[in-house]
């Protein structure tokens, strides 16, 4: 995922519907969040933050309330 997209950018793209996928997956020990905006040829793109290059969260749930407070309906989890 080489690019990645800003957390205030991804509220104004849930509010549009313009999200297609959600996917949370486990890099080591920390959760990751990542969209997808087209089809399934398009990439897809990490939420980041204004400090790192990928946002992450310590717990399954933790991303649950992100993703709930952004507006997102649901996600697939990559185990």
């Amino acid at each position: 995922m080489p690019q990645g997209i800003h957390e205030e950018a991804l509220r104004a793209l849930v509010e549009g519907g313009a999200v297609r996928d959600t996917l949370v997956s486990r890099q080591e020990d920390k959760w990751t969040l990542a969209i997808r905006l087209g089809g399934a040829g398009s990439r897809w793109l990490a939420v980041r933050s204004r400090r790192e290059t990928l946002r992450t969260w310590a717990s399954l749930t933790a991303v649950g309330r992100f993703a709930e407070a952004v507006g997102l309906r649901g996600f697939s989890v990559e185990l």
